[in-house]
């Protein structure tokens, strides 16, 4: 049963993607949303050992939420990035927290065999109702929000973010 869930979510992604869902356009889609940023820090999700994590313990720092699964290959592409950005300023203020939408197995498998520095939350449905809630209405992967200090989502996206133009984005909210 499982296999055919993960099959067809894969066969809706690729669908999605060819329908330019999954681009990687030049801006992302701005927007100040305090809104988002009141649901974004009043969800927790449970974190690889089953301990709940308030998205709210992250308030005051610059956050970038990115929602993501291990069998999708833009979320892939991007998480490189992501750890050398997490790498180069967090002791800034910067925290990236990946929140995955797949199965515990699948997410600690690819955490397991990649060098993640950054917290990584378990999601499922939940994560998907608040993916949809803060902006992301069509369902796509990967999907990111930046948060600023304030608690404010100034910036969300669905695509893979480029590091540099991410790092753009970030920089400045420091």
């Amino acid at each position: 049963m499982r296999h055919t869930i993960t099959a067809i979510i894969i066969l809706i992604a690729l669908i999605a993607a060819s329908f330019g869902l999954f681009s990687s356009g030049d801006t992302p889609r701005q927007t100040t949303s305090a809104d988002a940023g009141k649901l974004i820090f009043a969800a927790s999700f449970p974190d690889l050992q089953g301990v709940p994590q308030p998205l709210a313990q992250w308030r005051g720092k610059v956050v970038v939420l990115n929602f993501w699964a291990p069998w999708c290959p833009p979320c892939l592409k991007e998480m490189p990035g992501f750890i050398e950005l997490q790498r180069k300023y967090g002791e800034r203020g910067l925290i990236f927290v990946g929140l995955a939408l797949d199965s515990k197995e699948s997410v600690q498998n690819y955490v397991r065999d990649n060098a993640i520095n950054y917290p990584i939350l378990l999601g499922q449905d939940a994560a998907a109702e608040l993916s949809n809630a803060i902006g992301n209405s069509q369902g796509g992967l990967p999907f990111s929000t930046i948060i600023d200090r304030q608690g404010n989502v100034v910036a969300a996206r669905v695509g893979a973010l480029d590091e540099k133009r991410l790092e753009a984005l970030i920089v400045p909210l420091l």
